[in-house]
């Protein structure tokens, strides 16, 4: 005979079910061989001390099964050797039903489950019942851990046991199990919670204005939109649309560096302001700062809202034109065009639909929204725009500085107003006079040579002269100097016609000189 488990249970009766239901060829290899499973391994012995549970059938003098959970602590049944097992009985329920069954016939049967990891043990024996007197076989059997008196042992012949298939074995986990499981995810979370809890504490930046991160949203898959809100709940300056912040980013070297983001938000409500950023991984590491560095509950100093970018104040038609992340000004004019009932229309350029911020509830507004997601071969022609507006439009173009020179240019070719083309740049435009210049410094009288690599702002700063600079793009007109000699060659988005013919102002951070020298008022 082979295996021990299949001569015990299988009967005559039932070794002809299996041919009558086809399966007794399987099990047939069974028979075959020398004897086995009636001695346990190391992998039985393993298992069963892992276990804090089975089931255990015994039969009646009435020739009823009865069937019993026994519990305790993990390895409270013992492996006494390779032929024999036993577990320490304690007061229970004191219906003895098990222990008088095995006192008329010693046959058991036992069941080790193991939900977790879907896997059985099955198990046939025969039970001795150890009295209180045999000392020394109940001290194999006691569980020190479990200070309770013993009032018997079984110790159980292993006769043959088999491992079963984990099919239909629906997997159950006790609290140890769950705890065991989460306790990884758990000091991660307090290790995120610490985190932020520490993050949120900071206070970045120097601005006279002090507002909290209460809100994060990904617009686009490289767009994240942050809601910044009064920490006590206060209403915030007011803003009209076109304006920006000047927000403050801890670069990775540590230092702290602003950066200007338009309101995308609406200008009529006060609660909070919305700012969009595009993180630009080839930049110069100040959208890196925001996406990495901002979190929820941080507390920022911010300068209070500044507009180079405003609205006209009648009702003429406005033409908005935005391209990629230009589209962040052009969001909360939107708003207050509409609230004012001024007719409007936007041209709205970019890679795609889903890396278009606002693109979704922008489709709300139907005919008055054209969009040009290149993907789809669509390209916006700043020529057909403008001609097709009417002669009173007021044209606002906020993007890539190709997309705002081509607005320029086409203007200029149609003969449009210069005062009706209002842009703002989020980089300067293109230089093209990088010769080396020389600059005077009339209330010093220090002359600064600028090499065609560096900016007249950086050259001051290298200097040691104090200028005041915030954006460097051009854009806040916070470093703006009069000219008192010689020619600028303007290159900010910030400076009005005005500001540049009569009061001839110059943006040091990103303009230069037609002439070999400047002289200016610093």
């Amino acid at each position: 005979m082979g295996h021990k488990f299949a001569e015990i249970a299988f009967t005559p009766i039932i070794r002809e079910l299996q041919v009558e239901l086809g399966s007794r060829t399987f099990y047939a290899e069974m028979d075959r061989g020398a004897d086995y499973n009636h001695q346990l391994t190391a992998r039985e012995a393993q298992f069963i001390a892992a276990r804090d549970s089975f089931y255990m059938a015994s039969v009646t003098e009435t020739g009823w099964p009865y069937i019993q959970h026994r519990g305790g602590l993990p390895g409270f049944m013992k492996v006494l050797d390779e032929g024999r097992i036993g577990f320490a009985d304690y007061s229970g329920n004191r219906q003895y039903v098990s222990t008088g069954n095995f006192s008329h016939d010693s046959r058991v049967a036992l069941f080790f489950m193991d939900y977790p990891n879907r896997r059985r043990l099955k198990m046939l024996g025969r039970v001795t019942v150890v009295s209180p007197e045999d000392q020394d076989t109940l001290a194999q059997l006691a569980d020190y851990n479990y200070p309770a008196q013993i009032e018997r042992g079984f110790v159980i012949d292993v006769e043959a046991f088999d491992w079963n298939c984990p099919q239909h074995i629906t997997q159950r986990y006790t609290a140890e199990n769950v705890e065991a499981l989460f306790k990884p995810l758990k000091e991660e979370n307090q290790r995120l919670r610490a985190s932020q809890s520490i993050q949120a504490c900071r206070v970045i930046g120097e601005g006279a204005l002090e507002v909290v991160i209460s809100g994060i949203r990904q617009l686009t898959p490289r767009i994240r939109e942050y809601e910044l809100r009064d920490p006590q709940g206060r209403q915030l300056p007011e803003f009209e649309a076109g304006a920006h912040l000047t927000v403050p980013v801890t670069q990775e070297n540590g230092a702290l560096d602003t950066r200007h983001y338009s309101i995308t938000s609406d200008p009529q409500q006060r609660s909070y302001y919305q700012i969009a950023v595009l993180r630009e991984d080839q930049g110069q590491g100040g959208s890196l700062a925001v996406h990495s560095g901002y979190q929820l509950g941080n507390t920022l100093r911010i300068e209070p809202p500044k507009n180079h970018f405003a609205l006209h104040d009648d009702h003429r038609p406005a033409v908005l034109i935005a391209g990629g992340i230009g589209i962040t000004p052009i969001h909360a004019m939107i708003h207050s065009l509409s609230s004012r009932n001024t007719p409007w229309h936007l041209h709205y350029a970019g890679r795609s639909l889903r890396e278009m911020a606002y693109s979704e509830p922008l489709q709300a507004w139907g005919e008055q929204v054209t969009f040009y997601p290149a993907d789809e071969q669509q390209r916006l022609s700043a020529e057909q725009v403008l001609h097709n507006a009417t002669d009173d439009t007021v044209f606002y173009v906020c993007g890539p500085s190709r997309l705002i020179d081509s607005v320029i240019a086409n203007a200029d070719e149609l003969g449009i107003d210069p005062q009706r083309i209002r842009f703002e740049r989020f980089s300067a435009g293109e230089i093209s006079n990088t010769h080396a210049i020389e600059i005077t410094l009339s209330r010093s009288g220090k002359v600064i040579e600028v090499s065609p690599e560096e900016t007249v702002l950086d050259a001051m700063l290298n200097a040691g002269i104090d200028a005041p600079f915030s954006c460097k793009s051009g854009a806040c007109k916070t470093c703006a100097v009069e000219i008192l000699k010689g020619e600028a060659e303007h290159h900010d988005s910030v400076l009005s016609e005005e500001e540049r013919s009569e009061q001839n102002l110059f943006c040091p951070c990103v303009s230069r000189a037609k002439t070999n020298n400047l002289t200016l008022d610093i």
